[in-house]
């Protein structure tokens, strides 16, 4: 514990005084009035069925969960080919990621009819509700991820032993890792079962309840209304939520690993780089928090004004990390700070540049958007090609913000020597900290969306009047524009993430191979070359490395290995976009059924059957999540199994490609769809109820999967790929090699 010295208890104060004021935000929503009896039973509804959904969820989770530390154990205590803490680092990393998703439902569920009834008194009051009950997931997913981080760095550094320092800090930041793995696995489950759920109630009630019914949306007579108002919740919360957290710890733990590696030769220089990313992290709280309370409107503002109030928390919070970052640094005597500095203004730039890309791309205030509104005056297929096209079309920016982000965080952290690779790659690992370092209020932006989405669904519910709906539909559209912002900086950062998570993968490979060391007296890599020590093992070059396993283009394994990783983003994608089409056809037939069964839901003298909607949503969410979730878990240990090292380094590279390009298309076409739709029901093209509306609803059916489900489950795809690879390198070593 000595040599972790005093900066770092700045770490885990930061984390606590996240979760002070996510429960401090949390309270003050309480205190808020939720409205009329009539309101507060809409919402009693919702959060029934949400906290029934997460119960069923976990059960299935808990399961699986199960299962996978029995494995590990036996691969750690049996066969000695992980580390003993792999069981435990893969619980709590589950176990908290689950956990930011369920307190961030749990606020959204209370927000929603306060933030309608906020409306009713101001659009600022109604945004302040919905923003900063926001901010309890974004605040509770930085708290915990960053006191997990804590935790495990205590708890590590007195138990764990090493053979030198540096190489027990190799062991710990590589252990670490593992803990990702947890994150992530319960992310996907969450992502694609909360996927699922919602769109298949938004996707069956917009088909029956818009265009066979002629009725509005959110409107009380269409049975599959409140399991959608429960979806925006499960999904888009919870999920996007687990999601985050993952990104979050995985950006962080992955750069500790990688300035592990950079400085094995250097304890008190390794020790510095292994606290950069937790400190610029912690420092990144305390900001958000700063911005979260900074955002207010006026009456009467457009959605450029809204989207602006939002903006300047986020950038008031982004300048200031700028600033701090380098303070970091300079106290922490990083070496070459500069440029390290440097590597850290390059991910934000990136991720203000995907930021600003997708608001263009899918904001009403915009052409794209605009245009796919007017190709809705000639019928639904031309929508759809419309946004099509433009999801196309949005890739280049994101993905030229990437390219140049990795280039230029790669050349400043190893002062423009592309010789020097571990700092490039600790350049680009720290890159993806930058871009998520002022998560908390980024995030709260996110969550934001359908807590304004609910909101507006309690409104006409509640029938609160035209001017409350009027309100309620400007925060919703801006959340519709914040939810693809959000998502595309989950996108760009799991781009960077996963890249240094591909040299975390080698660095985990040395250590499974000074495992295989304790039992043999030396070691053979595919080329002949001999390792006999650990030292030996750790002193290995990457390039080094990389080609004692073989892996270049010309080794037929590792383009097998490409094309199975992008194969895996279409496969993942087609089968969570058919388990949509499945859940939505059953949820199509029972709000027929209601409306043909029950006399007097459309003339407002009988309620719909609810809780049937719900119950429907709930078991295809539960059926259809586990395939996908499995494939993506099962596939990367079988690759590592049949084509080795080389074979599971394409499948990552293939993975990561064609998955940020395709989740960024997903996204962005979904987000400008549903925007199009509530462009017209503003009143242009003839309003809601005309042949164009009817087009552009058709187009948002589409679309929902789209942005919802596919797209934004294929950032956590990437990087769980990546972190079941890293898992079980040592695995895939000893079935190779011994």
């Amino acid at each position: 514990m000595e040599n972790i010295g005093p900066l770092f208890w700045f770490i885990p104060i930061s984390a606590i005084l996240a979760l002070v004021f996510a429960f401090y935000f949390f309270k003050m929503m309480k205190k808020e009035d939720e409205g009329t009896e009539r309101m507060k039973k809409i919402a009693g509804y919702v959060r029934i069925g949400a906290m029934a959904y997460l119960r069923q969820q976990y059960k299935v989770v808990s399961i699986f969960f199960a299962i996978v530390v029995v494995i590990f154990a036996i691969l750690a205590y049996g066969f000695k080919l992980q580390n003993e803490w792999v069981p435990f680092a893969f619980l709590t990393g589950g176990f908290f990621s689950g956990l930011a998703g369920f307190f961030g439902m749990k606020t959204a569920t209370y927000a929603s009819a306060r933030t309608a009834n906020g409306s009713k008194e101001s659009l600022n009051k109604g945004l302040k509700i919905a923003f900063r009950s926001g901010a309890v997931m974004g605040l509770v997913v930085v708290g915990l991820g960053l006191l997990d981080i804590s935790i495990w760095f205590i708890v590590l550094n007195i138990f764990q032993d090493g053979a030198t320092e540096t190489e027990k800090m190799m062991t710990i930041t590589t252990t670490m890792l593992t803990f990702g793995m947890g994150a992530s696995t319960q992310a996907l489950f969450a992502r694609v079962g909360g996927g699922i759920y919602t769109k298949a109630a938004d996707v069956g009630g917009d088909l029956v309840g818009k265009i066979e019914a002629g009725i509005p949306e959110d409107d009380p007579r269409n049975p599959a209304t409140i399991a959608d108002n429960v979806g925006d919740n499960v999904g888009d919360v919870a999920g996007m939520g687990a999601d985050l957290y993952e990104s979050y710890c995985g950006s962080i733990l992955a750069t500790a690993a990688l300035g592990a590696a950079a400085f094995i030769s250097n304890p008190q220089a390794q020790m510095k780089v292994i606290l950069a990313p937790m400190m610029i992290a912690a420092v990144g709280i305390i900001l958000s928090i700063i911005g979260i309370f900074i955002v207010r409107t006026k009456e009467g503002a457009t959605q450029k004004n809204l989207l602006n109030s939002l903006s300047n928390g986020i950038n008031l919070s982004s300048i200031l990390i700028v600033i701090f970052s380098f303070v970091i640094l300079y106290i922490l005597k990083i070496e070459n700070v500069w440029g390290v500095w440097g590597a850290i203004v390059t991910g934000l730039a990136a991720g203000i540049v995907i930021g600003k890309s997708t608001e263009y791309f899918t904001s009403a205030e915009y052409k794209p958007t605009k245009k796919i509104a007017d190709s809705s005056k000639t019928g639904p297929a031309t929508v759809i090609i419309s946004g099509i096209g433009v999801g196309m079309v949005s890739t280049a920016i994101p993905v030229f913000a990437i390219v140049i982000g990795i280039i230029l965080s790669y050349l400043f952290a190893s002062r423009f020597d592309a010789s020097n690779i571990g700092m490039g790659l600790y350049g680009i690992g720290i890159a993806a900290v930058g871009m998520l370092s002022t998560l908390g209020i980024t995030l709260a932006t996110d969550a934001y969306g359908p807590i304004a989405d609910n909101a507006g669904g309690n409104a006409e519910m509640s029938e609160l009047g035209k001017e409350v709906r009027k309100r309620t539909d400007a925060l919703d559209s801006l959340g519709n524009t914040t939810a693809a912002t959000g998502k595309g900086f989950a996108i760009g950062s799991a781009a960077l993430t996963a890249l240094a998570l591909l040299a975390s993968y080698v660095e985990e490979l040395k250590i499974g191979i000074i495992r295989l060391l304790n039992n043999a007296q030396e070691f053979v890599f595919p080329t002949g070359d001999v390792v006999t020590n650990s030292e030996q093992a750790h002193n290995i070059g990457l390039m080094e490395f990389m080609n004692y396993f073989k892996v270049n283009l010309m080794n037929p394994t590792v383009l097998v290995g490409v094309f199975i990783g992008s194969m895996m983003a279409f496969l993942f994608c087609g089968l969570t976009m058919k388990a949509v089409g499945r859940a939505a056809g059953k949820m199509v037939d029972e709000v027929r059924r209601q409306f043909r069964e029950i006399k007097g839901i459309l003339t407002g003298e009988s309620e719909p059957d609810y809780a049937k909607c719900v119950e429907i949503s709930t078991k295809s969410a539960q059926i259809e999540m586990v395939l996908p979730s499995l494939l993506a878990i099962i596939i990367p240990i079988i690759t590592g199994l049949i084509f080795g090292v080389a074979g599971t380094m394409g499948l990552l590279i293939g993975g990561l490609g064609a998955g940020f390009v395709l989740a960024v298309f997903m996204a962005n076409s979904g987000g400008a769809w549903d925007n199009a739709k509530k462009f017209i029901e503003s009143g242009e093209f003839g309003g809601k109820g005309s042949d164009a509306h009817k087009a552009a609803v058709i187009g948002d059916t589409v679309g929902d999967p789209f942005k919802d489900t596919s797209g934004p489950s294929l950032n956590i795809l990437i990087k769980l790929m990546s972190m079941v690879a890293i898992v079980m390198s040592g695995v895939t070593v000893a079935f190779h090699l011994l």
